[in-house]
């Protein structure tokens, strides 16, 4: 099916197909186009599988997803979609299995760090959802509060209460038609997130003849979740803060007598639990086994079963303190469902009411949603499912067997609000979901935008910066206040910094000195305040799982929370607060300051494979700022966390609306669009919106095919072979036929060629036979590349590999013929003594088989330029050398053979 793919500017993908399935398929083919290796490295992250090729600091991450069932919990979430929406997420990977075996080639990290590519099941992008989403809604903070408790009592905790380093937030407005220029409604914001390179929003355009929508998407996710604008209705998330994942402890013990089975004590004593090892390969290291158990509240991530069980136990199994793991128990891997059956219902929404009604089918994550229409419809309610349970479960880990701490069943209803003097923020503040959560944003981000939204009586699309890009800190008014203003009897150059402070006007704009002073005396203060021995008990422990340490860090957590613990009474009596701020400012005029902010405060993304040379740029902007760009003070002034997207949708006309992400719409290094907003991004703009098809640049269409590329190939009748395609006689040396290659009965003696040094330069050896029949899986997926065996007598002799050159990253590199075909050829190896001229009767039986079909008209091949042996065989064979081509994963020389000068046909 064909669909039609337009760029604007910006190299952003706007789609047309005929109908939504195909539009699905479009939109998979393209974002494997444009992100082949992000949404690969997220793919194997859903598997826990990326520590294969990453290396051994990704195994905590597989080790929490493989014992957390991620994957299973995505199996079981797709099951349970509608028919309808399964074949819309079926099409989807339909479209990403189609194009990721050429765009990986575009994509100079598979060839850096030799992963293969492979075929994305049909629940692949629901286990990429809950990747992202696992850790969103902060259960580690759980951990993180016990051990407050434990070290200085239960009324410290309300003093760590902040949304701390670990946790994702946004901003979000709405304006009524009162409140703007055009009497139309406005919404603007901006989704704060641990910055990636590629970016984890992709903007794109959907549009088919039931609906047209444009806005951020999840690159891997089909549809438009978050943030969208479909014409006559536009809508907008930020992350509610609500608590629905819990935490239990959990007795585990062997089962008695034979097997190896797993119990777990529950309310009702001991009880069964599921239970496995799985096997984490490492790169060039030892693979590391891990053990999974489930009990009846959910998967083990912490912990497991102890070696032996202690002695005496059994008159107190639930005693305190005899506890050896962490389940977790969450909402999707409860009801086996993510919400997904909402997402096409969102692009086919024309009004509030709509939206409204698609959301109430969503599960996870729980977010705050606004949305308004052309019709004045205006709507800020929280969608997703929040458990009913005791209110201790949402504060700290519970014990598996107190009755108190199960869940009821029952599921709390999702609160609702209207527009108060026109305008609703959402800022991950106290508000609309106090009821559901326990640890949320400080109010100032709030406070601020609706301050600045009530400076003027209306807005317009336009004027959405001077929101966006306010850069005021709130909170060191507060601190300065309380802590410095106070201070006396400091040595000259302290009190010059001190006078500094005083003066400052509390912007952390990058070119501000002031911003800088201030960013250095937090550092330290945060630095004296996390070594007081009141706080040494808070400091991670060596069973800490390293997966969790951005929770359980000190010095994050105090960092962020500066503004509740040095408020009186909060801390212990013993720790000296006046004297660790006098201190601190003189350690930082001893020791001196940036000349600005944004020397030292600079953009920090977090890349699977880290660029060694690239500079990224100053950030204005902190953590409490609404133009937010988060650090860790006392740790580090780099910013990895900030605005992830900007957008503004304008309901009056959708062509005056905004967007921009911190990079650019291609994951691929060498385009020119990999990076070419982030200017834009710095400095608090937006690229246009553009929606006139007239405007936009059209690219050569797209054929995907109908099914998807197989992943465990349907076994052939009887174990019959694929049918001869092509029989070619040369004299003296016997029969050739050409047969396609079946990926999954052929894998083996294929990875019996390639895995080889002789092979060295097809660039499979150290591949698995898992990951041949993945790779072969993926070609046999697509229209435009093709794999066969070559058999003499009966006998595998040869791998052919054909393909497109105009559908393939060579064609960027030469000038294209029409009638050009590509291939690849590769020999298996000789059983006994090499038969003199056997070499060129292959490539006589290949040549046969290609010239026969009359649309070829010339034969390209391009071995890499090492290849010698390669070179000559091509040169005897009456191929002509052209020139040297510098592709991502070789150089390799171009070597021509046209049909009217090809060897003749033999048979």
């Amino acid at each position: 099916m064909t669909a039609r793919i337009y760029r604007d500017a910006y190299g952003i993908p706007h789609l047309r197909a005929t109908d939504a399935l195909a539009l699905a398929r479009a939109q998979g083919a393209v974002t494997a186009r444009d992100r082949a290796w992000q949404i690969e490295v997220e793919r194997h992250r859903t598997l826990g599988t990326s520590a294969a090729f990453l290396g051994e600091e990704h195994v905590h991450w597989d080790a929490l997803v493989r014992r957390a069932g991620l994957a299973d919990t995505a199996r079981r979430c797709f099951e349970s979609l509608s028919p309808d929406t399964k074949a819309w997420v079926d099409a989807y990977t339909e479209g990403v299995n189609s194009a990721l075996p050429e765009a990986r080639r575009l994509a100079p990290e598979f060839a850096r760090t030799e992963l293969a590519a492979a075929a994305w099941e049909p629940w692949t992008p629901l286990a990429l959802w809950l990747s992202h989403h696992l850790l969103f809604a902060g259960f580690p903070s759980k951990l993180w509060r016990d051990r407050v408790i434990e070290v200085l009592g239960a009324d410290a905790v309300r003093g760590f209460a902040s949304d701390g380093p670990g946790s994702s937030g946004s901003n979000g407005w709405l304006l009524g038609p009162e409140r703007t220029t055009s009497g139309f409604p406005l919404l603007g914001g901006d989704p704060h997130r641990f910055i990636e390179a590629p970016g984890v929003y992709q903007q794109i355009r959907l549009s088919c003849p039931e609906f047209d929508v444009l806005g951020l998407a999840v690159p891997g996710v089909p549809g438009i979740a978050h943030f969208a604008h479909a014409g006559s209705v536009a809508w907008a998330i930020t992350n509610s803060m609500a608590d629905y994942q819990d935490l239990y402890r959990e007795r585990l013990r062997r089962t008695p007598g034979a097997g190896a089975g797993v119990e777990a004590w529950g309310p009702d004593g001991w009880e069964q639990a599921r239970s496995g090892t799985e096997t984490i390969e490492v790169a060039r290291r030892e693979p590391v086994v891990v053990e999974t158990v489930e009990t009846a509240r959910g998967p083990v991530v912490i912990g497991g079963v102890p070696a032996q069980e202690e002695p005496g136990d059994a008159g107190d199994p639930g005693a305190r303190g005899r506890w050896t793991a962490v389940s977790l128990r969450w909402p999707a891997r409860v009801r086996g469902s993510l919400g997904f059956d909402a997402l096409p219902a969102l692009l086919r929404s024309r009004s509030v009411a709509d939206v409204d009604r698609a959301l109430d089918h969503w599960v996870e994550p729980v977010n705050v949603v606004m949305a308004a229409d052309t019709s004045g419809g205006l709507l800020h309610r929280v969608a997703g499912a929040v458990p009913v349970r005791a209110a201790a479960n949402r504060v700290r880990v519970v014990d598996a067997w107190d009755e108190a701490a199960a869940w009821t069943g029952a599921w709390e209803p999702m609160p609702r609000a209207g527009l108060g003097e026109g305008r609703a923020v959402m800022a991950n503040a106290r508000g609309l979901a106090s009821p559901l959560g326990v640890e949320f944003a400080a109010p100032h981000r709030a406070r601020r935008i609706a301050a600045l939204l009530d400076s003027r009586p209306r807005w317009s699309a336009g004027e959405m910066a001077a929101v966006h890009t306010d850069t005021l800190l709130a909170p060191a008014s507060v601190l300065l206040e309380r802590l410095v203003l106070p201070l006396t009897g400091l040595s000259p150059a302290a009190n010059a910094l001190r006078e500094e402070l005083v003066s400052w006007d509390r912007r952390m704009a990058a070119d501000s000195r002031g911003a800088a002073v201030f960013a250095a005396w937090r550092g330290a203060l945060t630095r004296r305040l996390t070594a007081d021995p009141a706080l040494a008990g808070l400091t991670p422990r060596a069973d800490d799982p390293p997966v969790f340490l951005p929770w359980l860090s000190p010095l994050g957590r105090v960092g962020h929370a500066l503004e509740g613990l040095t408020a009186p009474g909060v801390l212990p009596g013993s720790v000296d607060i006046a004297t660790h701020t006098r201190e601190a400012l003189e350690e930082v005029a001893a020791a001196g300051v940036a000349a600005t902010w944004g020397d030292t405060h600079r953009l920090a993304p977090w890349e699977a494979v880290p660029s060694q040379d690239t500079e990224w740029p100053a950030v204005h902007g902190d953590h409490d700022c609404v133009m937010s760009s988060s650090s860790v003070p006392g740790l580090t002034d780099l910013s990895a966390r900030a605005s992830a997207a900007r957008y503004v949708w304008d309901l009056a006309d959708r062509d005056n609306s905004g967007w921009v992400v911190p990079l650019g719409a291609s994951g691929r290094p060498s385009s020119p669009h990999h990076h070419d907003q982030l200017g834009l991004w710095v400095r608090g703009e937006l690229a246009p919106v553009v929606t006139d098809w007239q405007l936009l640049t059209e690219e050569v269409p797209v054929t995907v095919r109908e099914r998807p590329a197989p992943d465990v190939p349907a076994p052939r009748p009887g174990g019959a072979a694929p049918p001869v395609l092509h029989t070619c006689e040369v004299p003296g040396i016997g029969s050739f036929a050409v047969r396609a290659l079946d990926p999954g009965e052929d894998a083996a003696v294929v990875h019996s060629w390639v895995d080889s040094d002789r092979a060295r330069y097809w660039g499979m050896v150290g591949r698995t036979v898992e990951q041949v029949r993945e790779v072969y899986a993926y070609v046999d997926g697509l229209e435009t590349h093709h794999a066969y065996l070559l058999e003499h007598q009966g006998r595998p002799v040869g791998l052919l590999q054909t393909y497109e050159p105009e559908h393939d990253p060579l064609g960027e590199h030469y000038s294209v013929r029409p009638g050009d075909v590509g291939m690849h050829l590769l020999f298996a190896p000789s059983e006994g003594a090499p038969r003199k001229g056997f070499g060129g009767a292959l490539l006589t039986a290949m040549l046969d088989f290609v010239w026969a079909d009359p649309a070829c008209l010339r034969v390209v091949a391009e071995p890499d330029v090492r290849n010698e042996k390669s070179h000559r065989r091509l040169a005897r064979g009456g191929f002509t050398a052209g020139q040297e081509v510098r592709l991502e994963h070789k150089t390799a020389r171009l070597f021509f053979l046209a049909r009217d000068t090809g060897a003749p046909r033999t048979g």
